[in-house]
């Protein structure tokens, strides 16, 4: 794919150049692009991406999970898959699709691949590959939930810029909250994006919660005057990480299930609100942190 089709696609899909684009947009099955991301790994991303596109997909909804750190991958690791075919497999084997994906249910995985010398060779431009998909299969899916590698590279930018929304994951350090302003200020300046969602995770207690986001509610509202939705807290858990991850995706219900819950289902009730969705994921929203305004404008 040229460098021309991508600038064409991101005016033409991207609602943030709607101003611009010359064609409009196509929304297949009123698909909704998710990227979750942030400006520092190690915030828990993966894990958010992988329990967001779950619930989606146990309400009902087809979604589908792309890792998009597609030569250092960890969601198969995660759900205690085999690394068989996968993003490697469907860009430089040529393998279909379909065959690349693993599912369960309404949930389905593309997964990225470990250190694979060919690829890292190749140098593919990932922002290009995954644009691609996202066009190919937004008919085929209601939400498309992308776990994006941390930073600001170059590929990273425009994967965000391209989706619909973008989860900002976070954590009280402080490289974490500045990082991520940096990345939510490119995006700002040189896409036009004005609007995230924000999920603060590994947070101790409800006070510190509140102070994270009045602290970076009032810095983007001052500085970059960008919309930011508040989806809520992920109470910190000091379990080992795969005893972690073994909570995270158990079928019981748990403290770090409901919180969860309320995060995607604030999310959805955003969407039922604006009209953009009827009837999908919607939980009530419950606990003392609801007292918090969850949007910042």
């Amino acid at each position: 794919m040229s460098d021309r089709n991508v600038s064409q696609w991101l005016l033409g899909n991207n609602r943030y150049a709607g101003a611009v684009a010359k064609e409009p947009a196509v929304n297949w099955r009123n698909c909704k692009t998710i990227s979750v991301t942030g400006g520092k790994g190690g915030v828990g991303k993966t894990s958010v991406s992988i329990k967001v596109a779950k619930l989606l997909a146990e309400a009902g909804n087809k979604v589908l999970l792309i890792d998009c750190d597609y030569n250092l991958s960890n969601t198969h690791i995660k759900l205690g898959l085999p690394l068989s075919n996968n993003i490697y497999s469907f860009v430089v084997k040529q393998v279909p699709f379909e065959e690349c994906l693993y599912k369960d249910g309404n949930f389905h995985l593309l997964s990225g691949c470990n250190g694979d010398v060919e690829l890292f060779s190749n140098g593919l431009d990932l922002d290009k590959i995954v644009i691609n998909i996202l066009i190919e299969q937004e008919r085929n899916y209601d939400y498309i939930v992308l776990d994006c590698p941390a930073g600001i590279a170059q590929e990273n930018l425009t994967i965000n810029a391209y989706t619909d929304y973008r989860f900002v994951v976070i954590t009280p350090d402080k490289s974490s909250i500045t990082d991520s302003y940096a990345l939510m200020k490119i995006l700002k300046t040189k896409y036009g994006v004005n609007e995230n969602h924000l999920i603060i995770n590994k947070v101790s207690s409800v006070a510190q919660y509140q102070r994270m986001v009045k602290i970076i509610s009032d810095t983007v509202d001052s500085y970059l005057q960008c919309r930011l939705h508040i989806l809520g807290n992920i109470f910190k858990n000091d379990q080992a990480i795969d005893l972690f991850d073994s909570i995270l995706l158990s079928a019981e219900k748990n403290s770090l299930d409901d919180n969860f819950r309320k995060v995607v289902g604030r999310f959805t009730e955003e969407l039922e609100a604006t009209g953009e969705i009827r009837n999908d994921y919607c939980a009530k929203p419950v606990g003392s942190e609801q007292n918090v305004h969850h949007v910042i404008s």
